[in-house]
């Protein structure tokens, strides 16, 4: 059986955007790759996909199960008359159609209500699209992110068990009714019995825990994991993460932040649970996230710990891992050029261990001078920690004036579509401020470290 190698991430919503009479909308093909197999097969511009292989195409997740084939029966519109072409291309390789929109369909929005949403914690006036809460199978099959199960029919599942996916959940609490009052959805305790009937099927699942203290904390975080655990080996790993909290939560409902004590006793309890895990599976299968582990003040697991860093994207591992691969490429590293003085701008979080990295930069090659600069989130508060989040006016306002050297440094996670901040000030808007050039850099140790050397 195929498996996908992407995680999919929301429900895959069968009845949403059909007919009344209960026939899938057509996809309109809008562009035929010059070249392409489609091309040389004669499809067109303009026709409309019904079915490739027999099997009627409804979605994105449809048309990716579908086309993993060396040979496609494509089944087209073509005119009000249904014509098909047979295809012929490598196995996996992409046949040359692409559509209006990657999803095939139009975006599909989020119908819970959780208690620690952060969209719900924007400031107003912000781009319409920081608002959009979007709940779509599809999307989530693109990029990655976690589903609920709130939207999941019985169908849907059977889906997911027959492609045989990777499934992301997050799961918060198995406490039913707890889990409807933390998601704001009647639905959120009965969706459920979807994670174990996954489960049942072995579909691998990789499961998150938004930890909010005094909701599903201490037993209630015991009752999860031992639920989770009970799912095992479906349930490949599990992140616990801590809620995130912004000075905007008016008329939402009270929630408290992690304190050093709360959050040492979170630690404390998941990593006992990874002693039992390791003598019983030989595996510690749930991970504390970074923040967790920052917020405790005490020091980041060594690199053994994350057993492959399963939950890298959760922020679980994410500092080790950059620190590990910056000093693996700082070992080799050579540089004989003239003096360079740089910049490196971050959160609070991550200042305390670029600073040393960048300590340690200058201890081996003494010609090059990184400075950090700790940037407080004054647009969020300053509970908000991390870099992903800083935005261009708090940039500006902290590092204006400041001698910043050739160029300042900033994570690529600072920045969203269009080069932009969240608060739309634009890169290039940033750099023409500031007199420097501003670079954006991946979150990987040896891009850092390459970044820095060849610095223009």
């Amino acid at each position: 059986m195929f498996t996908l190698p992407v995680c999919v991430c929301k429900a895959f919503l069968q009845a949403l955007h059909r007919k009344k009479d209960g026939c899938f909308p057509m996809i309109e093909i809008t562009e035929i790759i010059a070249g392409s197999p489609a091309e040389r097969a004669g499809l067109l511009c303009g026709d409309a996909l019904l079915k490739i292989n027999g099997q009627k195409i409804r979605d994105v997740l449809d048309y990716r199960y579908a086309i993993t084939e060396s040979v496609l029966a494509v089944t087209v519109s073509r005119g009000g008359a249904e014509q098909t072409f047979t295809l012929r291309k490598r196995e996996y390789d992409d046949p040359g159609m692409e559509f209006a929109t990657a999803l095939m369909d139009e975006k599909q929005i989020c119908g819970n209500h959780c208690i620690f949403c952060f969209i719900d914690q924007n400031p107003k006036g912000m781009r319409p699209s920081i608002y959009l809460k979007d709940d779509d199978a599809r999307l989530s099959f693109l990029q990655g992110s976690y589903i609920t199960l709130t939207n999941l029919t019985d169908e849907d599942v059977d889906r997911i068990i027959r492609m045989h996916m990777t499934v992301n959940v997050s799961v918060h609490t198995t406490d039913p009714a707890l889990r409807c009052k933390m998601l704001g959805n009647v639905k959120a305790g009965e969706a459920l019995r979807h994670l174990y009937r996954m489960a049942e099927h072995k579909v691998p699942m990789n499961c998150q825990i938004v930890l909010c203290p005094g909701w599903n904390d201490g037993d209630a975080l015991h009752k999860t994991l031992a639920d989770l655990f009970g799912l095992l080996p479906a349930v490949e790993s599990i992140a616990v993460v801590p809620l995130g909290l912004t000075k905007h939560r008016k008329h939402l409902c009270p929630l408290q932040p992690f304190t050093k004590e709360s959050a040492r006793a979170a630690i404390r309890q998941i990593e006992a649970m990874q002693c039992w895990s390791l003598q019983q599976n030989d595996s510690r299968i749930v991970y504390a996230a970074d923040e967790l582990y920052l917020l405790a003040e005490l020091p980041l697991p060594e690199t053994d710990t994350y057993e492959g860093y399963p939950q890298y994207e959760n922020g679980v591992g994410m500092l080790r891992y950059l620190m590990d691969a910056f000093y693996d490429a700082l070992e080799d590293a050579v540089y004989d050029g003239e003096h360079r003085h740089l910049t490196i701008a971050t959160g609070t979080a991550a200042a305390p261990f670029f600073r040393k990295m960048m300590q340690d930069l200058q201890a081996k090659l003494p010609m090059i001078q990184v400075d950090v600069a700790e940037i407080i989130n004054r647009f969020y508060g300053e509970t908000v920690t991390v870099a992903g989040l800083l935005t261009g006016q708090d940039l500006l306002a902290q590092l204006k004036g400041q001698d910043l050297g050739e160029a300042v440094l900033l994570s690529e996670t600072c920045l969203r579509y269009d080069d932009l901040f969240l608060d739309d000030m634009s890169r290039a808007e940033l750099q023409e401020a500031l007199g420097v050039p501003v670079l954006r850099t991946a979150v990987d140790g040896y891009v850092l470290l390459d970044t820095i050397l060849d610095c223009p």
